[in-house]
């Protein structure tokens, strides 16, 4: 398999960007009458900014290539006019598939989507669109199973998508989905007429960094003799929890898995709107829009056009980097994460962490909220009262305000 994931130097990185433009049409010099909405308003938009020549990423915005469809799929098939940088994204989707998500070499379809949320959403229609047509089944008869834990995007994707939402409380303390529980919500589903499912696992859940047991759950449906399809939802853990703990269960070398949302806007701290859908070849066609035939291979997308400038600030990203120094970095993450619970420990504030990922969610009521305040912490219920508090360990985070964060807490530590 060829290594996709290089280290590469900012001029190496402006050349192969502007070299994709180069490929894609040009709006100044070529004839086009046919494509109204990927040339931007000359007003706003210099295309001719002396700054650009040295910033390809901003460059590959102004210019604006329409991405719509799923390039992975249709390759040459696909919008001509963009051509260039689609295939940077085509790079990205095979990169993360294969190199950090280990599938086997193009065996994997996928898409940057506006954020985690989209691609959550688009795994949910492809499994109900998948049922549909195999099964015959009605809205009704599909169920999407998550932990409480969960991201609010499978609430939404579910009413959305008119399937039943079917939430599993996790333990308190150990924040993981009792088989016990959901052996009954499953069983309570089935007689109310839920006959088919889609499981997610969650590597790393938004407000605790847990992370779901997948061979756990799946040998439930098995046992059970539900049909089942499970979807990995990465959207924070994606590009920290493969490098900490490299023989997870949670990517492409297990069959259980179809499907998984990547977020780079998170732990790759990319721009917003560089979401990432990936899933195993032969599924994207559940989610064909056959009525866009004005499209040139087509769309599978929910979201249909949008920029490529998000798939290349991805690639960028990873590729100024490199495999060794992406591992690096999160290595000094995690190093500063554990110090941080050390600390905690001695205070005797108690905390959830997995101990792969760089989420702390300490116990409400162990300190003023005039700290979570300062700090900004993020509350787990900002309706009511709060009973956990967030600390994401990030790399502007490190160092002055951790330490004055636990100097506060020092002098701040109340006994509940």
């Amino acid at each position: 398999m060829p290594m996709l994931w290089k280290k590469m130097n900012k001029e190496a990185i402006k050349t192969r960007v502007f070299e994709a433009l180069d490929q894609n049409r040009n709006y100044d010099s070529d004839y086009i009458l046919g494509i109204p909405g990927s040339y931007l308003d000359t007003e706003q938009f210099h295309r001719d900014a002396d700054f650009l020549e040295n910033a390809p990423f901003l460059s590959t915005f102004i210019n604006n290539p329409n991405h719509i469809g799923c390039h992975t799929l249709t390759e040459d098939k696909g919008e001509d006019l963009f051509r260039g940088t689609q295939q940077m994204e085509i790079e990205l989707i095979r990169l993360c598939a294969e190199e950090i998500m280990h599938a086997e070499e193009k065996t994997i379809d996928g898409y940057v989507a506006p954020g985690g949320t989209e691609a959550n959403i688009q795994a949910l229609w492809i499994y109900r669109n998948y049922y549909k047509k195999q099964f015959r089944a009605k809205n009704h008869e599909i169920g999407v199973v998550f932990s409480t834990d969960s991201h609010y995007s499978f609430y939404k994707g579910a009413n959305l998508l008119s399937i039943q939402a079917i939430p599993v409380p996790v333990n308190e303390e150990t924040r993981a989905i009792e088989i016990p529980t959901l052996e009954q919500q499953l069983h309570d589903a089935n007689i109310q007429g839920v006959k088919y499912f889609i499981v997610i696992a969650n590597m790393s859940t938004t407000m605790f960094g847990s992370v779901d047991d997948v061979d756990a759950l799946t040998s439930v449906f098995k046992r059970n003799n539900y049909p089942y399809k499970v979807h990995a939802d990465g959207a924070f853990g994606g590009f920290i929890y493969p490098f900490t703990n490299p023989d997870n269960a949670l990517d492409f070398r297990n069959p259980e898995i179809t499907s998984i949302t990547l977020d780079a806007h998170k732990m790759l701290m990319a721009p917003y709107g560089t979401g990432m859908f990936l899933i195993r070849k032969g599924w994207m066609h559940h989610a064909a829009t056959n009525e866009a035939q004005y499209v040139q291979g087509l769309d599978y997308t929910l979201c249909g056009s949008r920029n490529g400038a998000q798939a290349v600030s991805i690639w960028m990203i990873l590729q100024i980097h490199g495999p060794k120094g992406w591992a690096k970095k999160i290595d000094g993450l995690m190093k500063e994460t554990d110090k941080l619970c050390s600390e905690l420990d001695l205070l005797a504030i108690p905390y959830f962490r997995n101990p792969h990922l760089n989420i702390i969610t300490l116990k409400a009521g162990y300190f003023p909220e005039s700290i979570s305040d300062k700090y900004r912490l993020v509350s787990d219920n900002y309706e009511g009262k709060a009973k956990w508090w967030k600390i994401v360990v990030m790399p502007h985070t490190k160092g002055k305000v951790i330490e004055s964060f636990i100097a506060d807490l020092k002098t701040n530590a109340l006994k509940p």
